[in-house]
Formats: C-alpha cells, sequence, structure tokens
C-alpha cells in the first residue's frame, strides 16, 4: 500500500474517531440530564441517581480515552498535511517565477534590437 493510501486511512480513521467522539459527547449531555430528572423525582432512590452518575462516569472515561487517541493520532496526519502544503508552495511558486522569467525572455525575443 503506497503511503498515499495509508495516510488517506489514518484520515478516515481520525474523522471516525471525530465522530464517535461527537456521539460520545451527545449521550455523556443526554445522561447528565436524565440523572438531573431522576435526581427531581421524588419517587427516584438515591440508589437510581447514584448509579445513573456511575453510567455518566463510566462514558467520561470513555470519552477521555478517545480525545487521548485523537491527541495521538492527528500530530501525523497534521505534520504530513504540513509538510504537503510547504512542497506544494514550493512548487508553486517554483513554477511561477520560471514562468515569469520565460515570459520575460520570450518578450526580449521578439523586441527589436537596437542598433
Amino acid at each position: 500500500m503506497g503511503s498515499r493510501k495509508v495516510l488517506e486511512t489514518h484520515y478516515t480513521d481520525i474523522c471516525n474517531l471525530a465522530d464517535l467522539l461527537t456521539k460520545l459527547v451527545n449521550s455523556y449531555r443526554l445522561l447528565v440530564g436524565g440523572a438531573n430528572e431522576l435526581n427531581g423525582i421524588a419517587l427516584a432512590t438515591k440508589k437510581d441517581v447514584k448509579n445513573a452518575l456511575k453510567r455518566v462516569d463510566a462514558l467520561g472515561d470513555l470519552i477521555d480515552e478517545v480525545i487521548d487517541a485523537l491527541d495521538d493520532c492527528e500530530v501525523p496526519y497534521l505534520s504530513y498535511c504540513k509538510m504537503k502544503s510547504e512542497f506544494i508552495e514550493y512548487k508553486v511558486y517554483a513554477k511561477n517565477i520560471q514562468t515569469e522569467i520565460e515570459n520575460e525572455l520570450e518578450l526580449k525575443e521578439v523586441a527589436p534590437k537596437k542598433d
């Protein structure tokens, strides 16, 4: 597999992690809201509220793991993007200079010579 394919796959993995993180954070927010509502219900026991908060805690730990994984993954990919940008910028800049010089040389060849 070529390095481009590896990096594309890596990017897909990062996007999947980011999507998973979004879903987990939404679930976390719903669980916190549910625990809060449960706490306000007179018929709910302290045990019910504590169990709801344990679920919130467990999901919070999972979210932390996903964030750690994203931190580990993004550095190599961002380095690749930066390096690729610098290379493209150099090549485009060099190509522009080359075109400018070629155009100037063509103008000198076409211009009548002064005696």
